[in-house]
């Protein structure tokens, strides 16, 4: 038998969809700032549980949202979060974090230096060889990742590289990046 689904079911077709949107979205808006970026976190909640907690928020979404989120339940407004702690990478960032329950899910935006398989296992075992290696090889690829996580829900990612910078070139799908859904996944719990 199939699973039975309702519009608070974060596991829903209509609320993948609504974070596919977001993550989407956050991936277009980093992208208008340029590459070199610093790491960005993004709180995900309902738009119209947002409202319904801060009416003047109505106030800073423009028409298009605001109708989007009257016809769907699980319309999400991303909530870019500063003051981050200090952290040594993304792992550890990631690990320092903790959302209250009214937060409906998390998406965060990294750069990173990919390679091939075959010269990924070339790479030299030692971190700053392995560093200057990575840097210097010339079939290595710069990603900007997106990920998205809805508590106890769905994943989505996109991926966009820097050789083919352009927003119809942004690789999606719900398992782009598993590793990482599942440390966004942990924020939550």
């Amino acid at each position: 038998m199939g699973r039975v689904t309702s519009h608070d079911d974060p596991g829903s077709p209509t609320a993948l969809a609504a974070l596919a949107d977001a993550v989407r979205e956050i991936e277009h808006h980093v992208a208008q700032a340029g590459w070199d970026a610093p790491v960005r976190v993004f709180a995900l909640v309902r738009t119209q549980a947002a409202l319904e907690a801060e009416p003047g928020l109505a106030d800073q979404l423009d028409d298009a949202v605001l109708a989007a989120a009257r016809e769907n339940a699980w319309h999400l407004t991303s909530v870019e979060q500063e003051g981050l702690p200090p952290a040594d990478d993304l792992e550890h960032l990631l690990a320092g974090l903790s959302w209250p329950a009214g937060v409906d899910g998390v998406a965060v935006t990294a750069e990173r230096v990919v390679l091939p398989p075959a010269a990924e296992e070339a790479m030299p075992a030692a971190a700053d060889e392995a560093l200057a290696y990575l840097l210097a090889h010339p079939d290595r690829q710069d990603v900007r990742l997106a990920v998205g996580v809805l508590r106890g829900g769905g994943t989505w990612g996109a991926v966009r590289t820097r050789a083919h910078d352009a927003d119809d070139q942004v690789g999606q799908g719900p398992d782009l990046v598993p590793g990482l859904a599942d440390a966004l996944r942990a924020t939550l719990d």
